[in-house]
C-alpha cells in the first residue's frame, strides 16, 4: 500500500464517499500491521464540497494550475514594487484566469458525477482569489489536498477589478509648447483643465478607496461567515470522531463478550460431557447391581 497514492485518492472521491473509504483503508492498514498508516488516515478530514471541486481542478488541470501559482507571484513582486504597467496587465490576466479556471472547475464536478452551485462557485473562486495573493495557501492548494478553503486573503485580490489600473495609471501628460508665447486666456484655460484633471483625479481615487473599503468590508464578512462554517464543521467532525471512538469501544467491548461467551460454551459442553459419563458410568452401576441382586436371589 502506497500512503501517498491512497491519499490522493481519498482526496478525488466525493466527499460522501470520504469516509468510508478512509475507514476501510485505515482498516486495512491495521490489518497490515502498519499502525501509523491507520493513525494517519483516521486523522484525514472529509473535504467541504468547494475543498473538493478546488481538488479536482488541481489534479484535472495541472498545467492550468500552474500558470496561476506563476500568475500569483508575478501580481506579488508587481505589488511589492508598485509597478502600475506591469499590475495593469497582470490584472487583466488575473480576471481572465480566474474565471475561465472557476468555469473548468464546475465543468468537472458535473463531469465527476456531483455538479454545483453558484454559491460553491463563487468560494472556489474566492479560493483562487486567495492562492493568487498568499504564497501559503497557493501551496496548500497545489498539494490538492485541500479539506476546506484557505481564509480568504485582504491583500489585492479585494479590491474592485479596475482599482488597482485606476491607481496605477500613469497621471496626464502636461501641455506641451513654452507657456510665454500662449496668451493670458490660454494660461487660464490650460489651469482650468489642470484643476479639472485632478478634481477627476481625485474623485477616481476616493471612488477606488471606497471600493477597496467596501470590499475589505465584504472579506471581512466573508471571513466571519467561514470562521462560523468552520466552528460548525469543527464541532460536526468532533462529534464524528466521539461517535467513532464509541462505536470502536463497543465493538472492542462486543469481541470481548463473545471471547467470553465462546470460553463460557466451551465450560458448558465440557461439564455437559462430564455429566453424560457420570450418567453412563452410573446406568452401568445400576444394571451390575440389579444383576448382583439377581443372582443372589437365585441362590436363595
Amino acid at each position: 500500500m502506497d500512503p501517498e497514492n491512497v491519499i490522493d485518492e481519498l482526496f478525488l472521491l466525493r466527499p460522501e464517499e470520504f469516509t468510508a473509504a478512509r475507514d476501510r483503508w485505515a482498516a486495512q492498514a491495521r490489518r497490515d500491521g502498519d499502525l501509523e498508516l491507520a493513525r494517519r488516515l483516521k486523522a484525514l478530514r472529509r473535504p467541504t464540497l468547494p475543498a473538493w471541486v478546488s481538488n479536482l481542478l488541481v489534479r484535472a488541470r495541472p498545467d492550468e494550475a500552474e500558470a496561476l501559482l506563476g500568475l500569483g507571484e508575478a501580481l506579488r513582486a508587481a505589488h511589492r514594487d508598485l509597478d502600475g504597467g506591469r499590475l495593469r496587465e497582470l490584472g487583466r490576466r488575473q480576471r481572465a484566469l480566474v474565471v475561465s479556471l472557476s468555469a473548468q472547475a464546475g465543468r468537472l464536478a458535473e463531469e465527476a458525477g456531483h455538479p454545483v452551485g453558484e454559491d460553491v462557485r463563487r468560494e472556489v473562486e474566492e479560493t483562487l482569489h486567495t492562492v493568487l495573493a498568499d504564497p501559503g495557501a497557493a501551496q496548500e492548494w497545489a498539494t490538492g489536498r485541500l479539506t476546506r478553503p484557505p481564509a480568504p486573503a485582504t491583500g489585492f485580490p479585494g479590491l474592485a477589478p479596475d482599482a488597482a489600473e485606476r491607481l496605477a495609471a500613469p497621471p496626464a501628460p502636461a501641455p506641451s509648447g513654452p507657456s510665454r508665447e500662449r496668451g493670458p486666456g490660454a494660461r487660464v484655460t490650460d489651469l482650468a483643465a489642470e484643476r479639472a484633471r485632478r478634481a477627476r483625479r481625485g474623485e477616481e481615487l476616493d471612488l477606488a478607496r471606497r471600493q477597496a473599503r467596501e470590499a475589505r468590508k465584504e472579506s471581512h464578512s466573508r471571513a466571519e461567515e467561514l470562521g462560523r462554517a468552520r466552528e460548525e464543521a469543527d464541532r460536526a467532525e468532533k462529534a464524528e470522531r466521539d461517535a467513532q471512538r464509541q462505536l470502536e469501544e463497543l465493538a472492542a467491548e462486543l469481541a470481548d463478550a463473545e471471547d467470553r461467551r465462546r470460553a463460557a460454551h466451551e465450560r458448558v459442553r465440557e461439564i455437559q460431557g462430564r455429566v453424560r459419563a457420570a450418567e453412563r458410568a452410573w446406568r452401568s452401576a445400576r444394571r451390575a447391581a440389579e444383576a448382583a441382586e439377581a443372582d443372589a436371589e437365585r441362590l436363595t
